[in-house]
């Protein structure tokens, strides 16, 4: 029985990171590529922290090209692509960390995310993949290498039992290592929670932790074991985290965890509703902003109609009148003008039922941060569109963002759903401070819904005055309605507020603010929901609600009928 410990360690990754390639072009010179992926495993959705080397000893300029691929089945039927092309000048080494967008899996998939890489240029040509072993309906996790060693086994063995599967083996936590940490929060995008001890905190790099507790600030809930008193304060921990939360735990000195408990710890402990729970089912069936857009009835008559007249003119009336007995050689120039031209009407009849572009509208939730020097938005958006006749793909989504295809309820319209035959090409490219995106985000008449969350720089906030009951916003748009509750339980609201003019705030009955703030929160999916339930119960703290505040653009020929937005976070002094 002692050998079977040996052979589950042997089968977990040695490495917190997987390099996926390494191309010795030349052994003598020590020239090659190097293609790292920073976790040990791609996440379901989200991005993939990928660091790229390359070594140029030799005397001439050398490029690159790298291709990424993640996707689901043998066939591809969900994917997502990126590219990357790099020049390393003569006797250089140039080293690159990017951000490698990953397709989501879906919960009816029945397949679990591949991702491939490959490298073609002057340094050699290769390719590897990687796949994802953790199942798309458990939380997505990362764990530190210090408490991944010695507990992955058991958590893996616990998870499959507690899952009531019984095939297969089940990962309950993707590795890292603290030192490697890249800062950039679309890095931990595509994960619930990140558990590591107190001394691996430490060891994280400012811009790194800083990114963390981005991510966090979005919903995100940050797990940190200690083998001594270690506090929030202590280990530079905000007491509020704005949609996201953290836990400090005690451990023993051999770093061992209790296996259920972990578990519970970042499901049913996390007040945040699991990512991939919400993108699988909080968009079908009532989602409440597809039912505010509402249904698009197909008109069937007129075609119908339409569809009658061509069988009259192309059978009898071309068959005995236009190309009656002794004139049928007519029938080869009359049969395709008639087809022609109720083809040419088919056409019309769309293009003045559906127009060209599309329309929709979006509801977004925005919690601004101005304290501690972050002067950041932390949003998420939902969108529901419909489209008529697209003639471009292509689109930029600027600020650079999680942005996911969710599947809707299944109807004539709807082109991404749970279904098992659901396919797409969702592509993004990075470039820059924007990403680049094409393949079937949108096509032509279909319903769509997406969502979105991005961390954006702002100065926007609501500041107090002299007066206790006088405030002013910052924000450059107008707000329609204010609820602020201060540090004593109170209840306040103001009206029609408009940017840099001092407003005064008005004592309400609780009654008079949560059902409204209530009204707003149900608008959303049930994950946003939890996120504005729990931000309006903060003392200090305001709820705003606006329908001019800007929202992040994604394809320009759809136009937004409406966009909702409900502002959260605290009251500071100017």
């Amino acid at each position: 029985m002692r050998i079977l410990p040996i052979l589950l360690a042997l089968l977990l990754p040695v490495s917190a990171q997987e390099t996926m390639i390494r191309e010795v072009f030349d052994p003598k010179t020590d020239t090659h590529v190097e293609v790292v992926a920073l976790f040990s495993e791609p996440s379901n959705g989200g991005f993939l922290p990928v660091r790229v080397k390359v070594a140029n000893n030799l005397q001439s300029d050398r490029s690159i090209a790298l291709s990424f691929n993640s996707h689901v089945g043998y066939d591809r039927r969900i994917q997502t692509k990126s590219d990357l092309s790099i020049t390393a000048p003569a006797g250089k080494t140039v080293t690159r960390d990017i951000m490698v967008p990953l397709c989501h899996v879906l919960k009816s998939g029945g397949h679990q995310a591949s991702f491939t890489a490959t490298l073609r240029g002057s340094l050699g040509d290769a390719e590897n993949t990687i796949r994802a072993s953790s199942a798309s309906s458990s939380a997505g996790v990362l764990m530190s290498d210090a408490l991944f060693t010695p507990n992955a086994s058991a958590l893996n063995a616990a998870l499959t039992k507690s899952s009531g599967r019984s095939y297969g083996n089940q990962t309950f936590a993707v590795k890292f290592t603290p030192g490697m940490l890249p800062d950039d929060w679309l890095a931990y995008s595509g994960y619930d929670s990140i558990i590591l001890t107190d001394t691996d905190w430490s060891d994280v790099p400012a811009g790194a932790r800083n990114a963390i507790l981005s991510w966090a600030t979005l919903g995100g809930q940050i797990v940190i074991f200690s083998t001594s008193s270690a506090t929030a304060a202590s280990l530079g921990l905000p007491e509020d985290l704005g949609f996201g939360s953290s836990l400090i735990r005690p451990i023993s000195t051999d770093l061992k965890l209790k296996p259920t408990e972990t578990i519970t710890l970042v499901s049913s402990e996390n007040p945040a509703r699991l990512r991939g729970d919400s993108l699988n089912a909080d968009y079908q069936g009532s989602w409440p902003l597809q039912g505010t857009f509402g249904a698009k009835n197909f008109r069937y008559g007129i075609f119908i109609a339409v569809l009658i007249a061509f069988g009259i003119l192309v059978g009898p009336v071309n068959l005995f009148v236009l190309a009656k007995s002794g004139r049928r050689h007519r029938l080869f120039i009359t049969t395709p003008l008639i087809s022609l031209a109720a083809s040419l009407i088919l056409i019309a009849l769309i293009i003045f039922q559906d127009g060209f572009g599309g329309e929709g509208i979006r509801r977004v939730l925005m919690e601004v941060r101005p304290d501690s020097d972050r002067n950041a938005a932390f949003l998420h958006q939902e969108q529901f569109s419909r489209t008529g006749i697209l003639s471009n793909s292509r689109f930029d989504v600027d600020p650079p963002c999680l942005f996911t295809p969710v599947p809707i309820t299944k109807s004539r319209w709807a082109r991404f759903t749970n279904d098992y035959n659901t396919r797409g090409t969702f592509n993004l490219q990075p470039s820059g401070a924007r990403l680049l995106a094409s393949g079937d985000w949108w096509q032509s008449r279909s319903e769509y819904g997406h969502a979105l969350s991005a961390v954006v720089p702002t100065r926007g906030r609501i500041e107090t005055t002299s007066s206790p009951t006088t405030f002013v916003s910052t924000f450059d748009f107008p707000i329609g309605t204010l609820f602020y509750l201060d540090p004593s339980g109170q209840w306040h609201r103001a009206d029609s507020i408009a940017t840099g003019k001092p407003f005064t705030l008005s004592p309400v009955d609780r009654t008079m603010a949560t059902p409204a703030i209530s009204a707003e929160a149900m608008a959303f999916t049930a994950r946003n929901r939890t996120f504005l339930e729990r931000a309006s119960k903060r003392p200090g703290h305001f709820v705003a609600i606006t329908r001019h505040a800007p929202a992040i653009d994604t394809h320009r020929a759809i136009r937004w009928k409406q966009t909702q937005t409900v502002i959260t976070g605290p009251v500071v002094s100017p």
